[in-house]
């Protein structure tokens, strides 16, 4: 039986409709939670990135806006723009978007962000707080990653998951996220990656699986513990020539051979991506309501 598809796109939508009341009570009480986006240069995909996320935040009455700046912008430039971000009273939470030109040092930037207003949950202090297990800015695409899993009945708690790919923005941080001992967590977790010997039976064993390795339909059906929720992260641009475009995008499962052994898999396009959307919207609602609670401590 082909695998049941998990839709990233109806989740976005059910965490988007649970900030409505979140968002009204803001608003209640005079503080309309809004975000920024900052642009360096003129990578399209970065573009295109950047627009979904302002359309988002204007659909469910998140303030918005994108800061653009010439690939030429120095660190110097870029570091003064961060302390002004830092210091604004209307903006509650921000992103600096990768990848950045060449020259930049994102890691030195990124820990200048005030990790309060952090709504990728990048900077050092919130990954700390995420290791502890008490993160207030968690890490979009792990987040909603565990939110799919949550919403689709896939037991964590227990289970044995394995996760390709050691990255920082979606590898490390999702491995500690199911570890952790909590409603959501609990699991067994092997972390993949490039040095990895036999990967092959490391997958099969795996009750939840998550491809966040870059590698275009790497993970094949014989790959995979039949029954298995599939998680892909991948987001490849392949050539196709019968395609009308001349390309298509993948994940890292080759999704034909995969849908047949899987019991529940996330398809690309429509899948992760929607909830990285998704749970970056919601940080920001998180981020104006303890600037709320800050402010009136005060």
């Amino acid at each position: 039986m082909p695998a049941r598809i998990i839709d990233g796109k109806a989740i976005a939508a059910e965490v988007k409709a649970a900030l409505a009341p979140r968002i009204a009570a803001l608003k209640q009480h005079g503080t309309s939670p809004r975000l920024a986006a900052v642009l360096v240069g003129d990578d399209p995909a970065s573009a295109v990135y950047v627009n979904t996320k302002k359309k988002t935040a204007d659909e469910i009455g998140i303030g918005s806006e994108i800061i653009r700046r010439p690939a030429g912008t120095s660190q110097g430039e870029l570091l003064a723009l961060i302390q002004e971000l830092n210091v604004r009273e209307d903006l509650h939470g921000y992103i600096i978007q990768s990848p950045l030109p060449s020259g930049l040092d994102e890691a030195v930037l990124v820990a200048r962000i005030d990790p309060a207003k952090d709504i990728d949950g990048f900077h050092p202090f919130n990954v700390g707080a995420l290791t502890q297990g008490h993160g207030r800015m968690l890490p979009c695409t792990p987040a909603g990653i565990v939110e799919m899993l949550v919403s689709s009945g896939t037991p964590i708690r227990g289970a044995e998951v394995v996760v390709l790919g050691r990255g920082n923005i979606v590898g490390r941080p999702l491995s500690i996220l199911l570890s952790l001992k909590s409603a959501r967590g609990d699991a067994t977790v092997t972390l993949c990656h490039s040095r990895t010997r036999d990967l092959a039976s490391h997958t099969r064993r795996a009750d939840i699986l998550v491809l966040a390795m870059g590698q275009p339909e790497m993970v094949t059906g014989d790959m995979v513990k039949p029954g298995a929720t599939v998680i892909d992260v991948g987001s490849n641009r392949v050539d196709d020539p019968s395609h009308p475009k001349g390309y298509r995008w993948v994940g890292d499962a080759h999704f034909a051979s995969v849908s047949q052994v899987a019991g529940a898999v996330t398809p690309v396009p429509g899948g992760v991506g929607p909830m990285t959307v998704a749970m970056l919207m919601q940080n920001t609602v998180t981020a104006a309501e303890d600037w709320l609670v800050r402010h009136r401590s005060l």
